[in-house]
């Protein structure tokens, strides 16, 4: 059987190993979405992944809704991204571009729009603007016509992705954003063609899949789920049904692969007791498969081991241990990030963690 250090192809994708970065918002953008100059630093250092999805980029202004957090949709951002991308190829890595509406949970003082969603129900918890803090608004429902256009954006998304040169994109559809909450039925009350049913409520997902994979192909297509328990307010009454159907709908595809982000009782970043989808999942889709959330490297392991998974997404050990294959492999000790230092906009606590063998030179 395979292990995390076997090669893996993912669609197109010849990764070198099978522990892929996962995407992590880092807002490092100006206000207009383009990355800064050192984020080429970041993800080059990295590159010792078999494959880093890069963090949540917005399709559109009307879609982006984290503070500095970057965007594809103009010339000034696929520019800023062309030397990310060629930083990582020069390093031997291989990089994707996560496409990211965030739908109800843009809050107009960062996009300077009306917040959009499949239905007027407002999110929980709250926002992160640039003045801090603030409650959720409730979300404007988009017309038919609405989500044609957001379609296209992803489409346009795509193909500046590959203008920047990514060597695919990953269509966010977990966490609560916009294609999840078309998904869920807490989140969409619609009574038309997109709402009700769980194959009315998945229109909207194969919709911008149609559209994406005729701009970039579907082996260079992706796709991410967080299909068990809530995620910032968005859950589904009956998670194995919905998600049973995404699989059937996916299998034959031929996708680059499928990231399930799951949910534990013991999880550290959200929790919930709803079971698994991923064994229901595995049995149905016939692609390539990645698990994500709170996955030790030996559980990992034996995920990759047994057939479970085909690769493993580890997101916030690589913030603090840009070497972090090395690490595993090797048995190193992981080094811990500082919280506070996530999304702070500058090089400190994002392009100064060494690798194992820089720590143990400064020692």
């Amino acid at each position: 059987m395979p292990t995390l250090f076997d090669p893996v192809q993912l669609g197109a994708i010849s990764a070198a190993n099978r522990i892929l970065m996962s995407p992590l918002t880092r807002a490092r953008a100006d206000r207009e979405g383009v990355p800064q100059a050192f984020v080429a630093d970041y993800y080059s250092q990295r590159a010792g992944a078999g494959l880093i999805i890069a963090e949540a980029t917005g399709i559109s202004r009307q879609g982006l809704g984290w503070p500095n957090a970057p965007g594809i949709w103009s010339d000034a951002q696929v520019e800023a991204w062309k030397r990310i991308t060629a930083a990582v190829h020069d390093a031997g890595g291989k990089i994707i571009s996560q496409l990211w509406h965030m739908g109800r949970l843009v809050h107009p003082s960062v996009s300077g729009m009306e917040s959009v969603s499949s239905s007027a129900i407002q999110a929980p918890h709250y926002a992160h603007t640039y003045e801090g803090k603030k409650d959720y608004v409730v979300p404007r429902v988009l017309t038919k016509d609405e989500i044609a256009g957001i379609v296209s954006d992803y489409a346009a998304a795509a193909r500046n992705a590959i203008r920047a040169g990514f060597d695919g994109v990953q269509l966010h559809g977990a966490n609560g954003y916009l294609i999840d909450q078309f998904l869920r039925d807490n989140s969409n009350t619609r009574d038309d063609e997109y709402g009700g049913s769980p194959e009315n409520r998945t229109r909207f997902l194969n919709e911008v899949l149609d559209a994406v994979i005729a701009e970039v192909g579907a082996d260079r297509t992706a796709i991410r789920f967080s299909p068990n328990g809530d995620t910032q307010g968005t859950d589904d009454s009956d998670p194995v049904t919905l998600f049973d159907l995404v699989a059937r709908q996916l299998a034959g595809r031929g996708l680059a692969f499928v990231e399930l982000r799951e949910q534990r009782p013991d999880g550290t970043f959200g929790k919930s007791d709803v079971p698994l989808v991923s064994p229901s999942f595995r049995a149905l889709y016939d692609g390539p498969l990645v698990l994500n959330n709170d996955i030790t490297p030996a559980m990992g392991a034996a995920f990759v081991e047994s057939g479970k998974a085909d690769a493993i997404a580890f997101g916030r050990p690589f913030i603090a241990n840009p070497d972090l294959p090395l690490r595993i492999k090797d048995g190193h000790s992981l080094a811990t990030e500082d919280f506070k230092l996530w999304y702070t906009n500058g090089t400190e606590g994002y392009t100064d963690y060494p690798t194992w063998e820089q720590a143990q030179a400064a020692a």
